[in-house]
């Protein structure tokens, strides 16, 4: 299974970061990057259907089309908390957006443990692995 080159090229980053410190520090510095979803997206109240489930920091995920068939995935975080899921919505829209289709369907949501390792807490790895699965679904969806 082929991952998407960007989020490839990330994970080679992140797993040369052997200093579990670095790679908090690495992985605060990517949840500062943090963008709302653009109003032209999305405004509040936000559809349930665009909810993460089991998703502690109350996130979302919205897909939106490009004109070459790809996509743009834009997110909310509401709990302004949630560095995790705020991280996790910056390496998911910086570097599966425009990727194609079928690479982002195929996204394992194991993929949050090399991300962040197996140190956070079952609801937060749920919640992360959540976030995967959406986008993934998303993808689906556009490719059907």
């Amino acid at each position: 299974m082929a991952l998407p080159a960007r989020l490839d090229e990330l994970l080679g980053d992140l797993d040369r970061l052997a200093d579990r410190s670095e790679r908090i520090d690495a992985l605060i510095g990517i949840a500062n990057r943090f963008r709302d979803v653009p109003q032209r997206v999305a405004e509040r109240p936000f559809g349930e259907e665009h909810k993460v489930p089991a998703c502690e920091s109350q996130a979302y995920v919205f897909a939106e089309p490009r004109r070459d068939g790809t996509l743009d995935f834009h997110f909310a975080v509401e709990n302004p908390q949630g560095i995790s899921a705020k991280a996790m919505a910056v390496i998911l829209g910086e570097t599966v957006s425009g990727a194609p289709l079928e690479e982002i369907a195929e996204l394992p949501g194991d993929i949050v443990y090399r991300i962040f390792g197996r140190e956070l807490s079952m609801g937060k790895s749920m919640g992360l692995m959540a976030m995967v699965s959406m986008v993934a679904h998303s993808a689906r969806q556009a490719a059907a």
